[in-house]
Formats: structure tokens, C-alpha cells, sequence
């Protein structure tokens, strides 16, 4: 949607709350037509907190005004996705010294739904909801039948896809994320299903990037956890039972790290092992899901060989020992084109529009 029209039907600004500790809005974040989805976490004080990346609070209003209260648990900013009534505004930054009143006027002849979509990861730090000023709060509608999860590393995160803000090599990891145009959120709008991401920069499956599972947790010790980090004190509820769960691993476990840190070579039978073992861990929580693998859209050649041959090692053990159909899918070409060789924004778009048919197969069958 053009930046004219946008203006055409709403303005937007910021302004600080004068007492950053207190809910402001008129209607309080445990105000049950809130709607929340993905990871987010509960505060003692009746706050929400969006922690996973594209996690996300919907609702609609009626009037001629909304107001937004947001805080940013990492100082010194954080990002989030707004969208009106289906329709992409665009990223915003949400300032971490003080609450954030954002402020949407709005058509006040009908009423509009608003979402509000963390751009960032958990490891970024929550974005705290702390509710909303406007004059109605109404039900939110959603009739989605189907449900997704996408588990996966920085390119599921959309990490360093968007540098339509700050540009590549430029102010801080978090400045180029926008999980919103990942694309399994991308994919999930399109099959018009309801979505989660699971997914950690950096992180693998048996080894991350730059560390030998010794200093830092694997995607298998931190995927119960609602952070996705160490703290098993705070479990993620699995109250979300998706339809299928798609799984994109391995760029980490096949990476060289730095180039500094000792970096052991690529140990394919640990990796096929501890997805085994992993796909096993969904199943128990999701005994009736339907699980994709993905390759790496960062990978070719020999190593995308070598990652391809594991994933089919995966699919090969469920179909023998639980009669369990898994399905594999490769990308056709590397998209890398976005910061520091991850996948653009476009690229995330031409990924999600390979995927649609993919899973659209996978979710007919019976």
C-alpha cells in the first residue's frame, strides 16, 4: 500500500507517557477481546509481553482514534510491525527509555482491525503492551482453520532481511529484522492460516554457529522454554496445536563460526541423531501434526548435499519406526541477498510463494 494513501486514511505518532510504570490505556492488556498469538508472556501487573519473533496482539475498535502503549524491555529500542485491517503500515521503532503512547487515527464510520506484530526476536527483548486508549473496544473475528509453526534460525526470524530503516552493516543486530515479512508469516497469510515462530538467531541443532553446544543451548534444550533460552523456570504452554510444523535447521551446525573459534568438522550423524530426536519432542506435544524439513536457502553444493542427505535420513526413520509421512523440501537456488548474506525482504517473498504449493499438498492430505 502506498505511503499517500496510508496517510490518506490514518496519522501516526509518538508520544511518551508520562508515568512509564503504569498502564495508561483505558482498556487493560487482560481485557479478554484482546487477542494474543505466538510467544507471549503474562506480567504480574497485568501486562503483556510480545517475546517471540512475530508474536502479536490483535484487536478493533470503532471511532476516530486509537492509541497504542508499548514499551521496549531493551534499551535502547525495539520494532514492531503495525497493520490496518489486513494492510502492511510499516515497521516502527518502539523506544526503550520510557513507554510509548502510538497513536493511530483512524475512519471513525466503521471499525477497523489493528495488529500489532513483533518484529524482533526473543532474545531481543520483549515489547510490553500495556493497552489502549480509543473509544470502543470490539470482539476480534478469526475464522482461521488452519495453524502453522515455523521452528528455524535467523532466516526464520527474518533476521537481517530489512534495511529499509537502518542500512546493512549499520547500527545494531535487531535494526534489520522484520519478522512480519519472513516467510512463514508470509506463507501463513497467504494459506489464511494462524501461525507461530520458534526461532532463535544463531541457534542449531546439535551445534550453533560460532559454539560446540558449550557455551550456548541448541534449538533442543530451549524450545520448551517460552524465551528460548536456558530458563526452563518460564515453559512455553503449548496451548498452540498447529496443523503442521515446519522445521528449517542446519545452516548453523554446517557453518565454519568466525573463522577464529576452533570449529570441529561437521558431524552429520550427531546432527541426523539429535533431529531425530527433536521431531520425536514435537510429536509429543503435537502427536496429529504434519512435519515439513527444510534445507537452508544459505547452503549449496556439496553442504547442501551432505544437510539434504540428513533430512531424508529423518524422514526415512519416522516412515520405518512410527509410520510417520514426513516431507522434505529443498529451495532451488540460494537466497542471500539481504544483510550479511541472509535473505531479503523480496527474497523471504519469492521463498514463501515456493513453500504455498509445498504445504498446500501436505495440508490436503489426509
Amino acid at each position: 500500500m502506498k505511503l499517500k494513501y496510508i496517510l490518506g486514511i490514518l496519522g501516526l505518532m509518538f508520544v511518551s507517557c508520562k508515568q512509564e510504570e503504569k498502564n495508561e490505556g483505558k482498556f487493560m492488556p487482560s481485557n479478554p477481546q484482546f487477542e494474543y498469538k505466538g510467544r507471549v508472556a503474562a506480567h504480574d501487573n497485568g501486562d503483556r509481553a510480545l517475546v517471540g519473533s512475530a508474536s502479536s496482539v490483535a484487536f478493533a475498535v470503532k471511532g476516530d482514534s486509537v492509541t497504542v502503549c508499548l514499551k521496549s524491555e531493551y534499551k535502547p529500542r525495539n520494532y514492531v510491525v503495525v497493520t490496518i485491517d489486513g494492510k502492511y503500515h510499516k515497521r516502527h521503532t518502539i523506544k526503550g527509555d520510557s513507554v510509548n503512547k502510538m497513536v493511530l487515527k483512524l475512519d471513525g464510520n466503521e471499525s477497523h482491525h489493528i495488529e500489532i506484530f513483533k518484529a524482533t526476536e526473543a532474545a531481543s527483548g520483549e515489547v510490553i503492551f500495556k493497552g489502549i486508549e480509543t473509544e470502543e473496544l470490539l470482539p476480534v473475528e478469526d475464522n482461521k482453520a488452519l495453524s502453522i509453526e515455523f521452528i528455524g534460525d535467523s532466516i526464520t526470524c527474518g533476521a537481517l532481511a530489512d534495511n529499509s530503516g537502518i542500512p546493512c552493516n549499520e547500527g545494531e543486530y535487531i535494526d534489520q529484522h522484520n519478522a512480519y515479512l519472513a516467510y512463514g508469516p508470509r506463507v501463513a497469510r497467504a494459506l489464511e492460516a494462524n501461525f507461530v515462530l520458534s526461532s532463535v538467531s544463531g541457534i542449531g541443532m546439535y551445534r550453533n554457529w560460532n559454539d560446540e553446544n558449550i557455551e550456548e543451548p541448541i534449538m533442543p534444550q530451549v524450545y520448551e522454554n517460552l524465551y528460548l533460552n536456558a530458563d526452563s523456570s518460564k515453559p512455553y504452554d503449548f496451548s498452540f496445536q498447529p496443523d503442521l510444523v515446519s522445521i528449517c535447521l542446519g545452516t548453523n551446525d554446517m557453518s565454519n563460526g568466525d573463522g577464529v573459534k576452533d570449529r570441529l568438522p561437521f558431524n552429520a550423524d550427531k546432527f541426523t541423531e539429535n533431529y531425530i530426536n527433536f521431531v520425536k519432542l514435537i510429536y509429543g506435544h503435537y502427536p496429529n501434526t504434519k512435519i515439513a524439513l527444510l534445507n537452508s536457502p544459505m547452503i549449496q553444493g556439496e553442504n547442501n548435499e551432505v544437510l539434504v542427505n540428513c533430512l531424508e535420513k529423518v524422514q526415512a526413520y519416522f516412515k520405518e519406526t512410527m509410520q510417520k509421512e514426513i516431507a522434505v523440501f529443498q529451495f532451488d537456488t540460494l537466497y542471500v541477498n539481504g544483510c550479511n548474506y541472509h535473505p531479503s525482504v523480496e527474497e523471504n517473498e519469492i521463498m514463501a510463494k515456493q513453500l504455498l504449493p509445498f504445504y498446500q499438498e501436505i495440508l490436503n492430505k489426509n
